[in-house]
């Protein structure tokens, strides 16, 4: 059994961290909640390896994780900022998709924690609405209005971040 386990979780920690970081917002965050989710995956091992998609099962105990950890007041404390706090170097550097990637990740905590999962299992994570409802156990409308909300929000936060227009979100699968 545990042998199974360790596999799973070694290939599967590398792909669920980023997302679990997005939509906590902050690294440690996202690690208590991959513990958290990883222990409670080891303590149903059967149940989790018998699911049809065992990875798909942990993704959602992740999110739920996240979900409690703000219901109840253990996420973190820090208040999402408008501005990136300036370190004294210059901005003119050739990381620029890191840059990008960092302005993303601070309008993405600007969000609410159901329309950040939804933006981040969409876009990053490349799930169909039918995946991202059956991953935050609500209804493919929720997610459609979820999405159009929190890419409105984008818009009127960062413009400059979020393509407008007909072609500014992927075809429906």
């Amino acid at each position: 059994m545990s042998g199974d386990f360790a596999g799973f979780f070694a290939a599967a920690w590398p792909r669920l961290y980023p997302m679990a970081a997005a939509v906590a917002g902050e690294r440690g965050a996202a690690e208590d909640a991959l513990q958290a989710a990883f222990a409670k995956a080891y303590s149903r091992w059967d149940k989790v390896c018998a699911a049809e998609h065992p990875e798909a099962y942990v993704r959602r105990i992740v999110l739920n994780e996240i979900a409690g950890a703000r219901r109840y007041g253990f996420a973190r404390r820090e208040r999402p900022s408008e501005q990136l706090p300036l370190d004294g170097r210059s901005h003119d550097s050739p990381e620029a998709d890191v840059v990008r990637r960092d302005e993303v990740l601070a309008a993405l905590r600007a969000l609410p924690p159901r329309q950040r999962a939804v933006l981040v299992l969409r876009y990053y994570e490349d799930l169909s609405e039918a995946e991202i409802a059956r991953s935050l156990g609500c209804s493919r409308g929720t997610v459609k209005s979820q999405a159009s909300a929190a890419l409105a929000s984008l818009r009127r936060l960062r413009p400059d971040l979020v393509p407008s227009g007909p072609d500014a979100s992927q075809e429906e699968r």
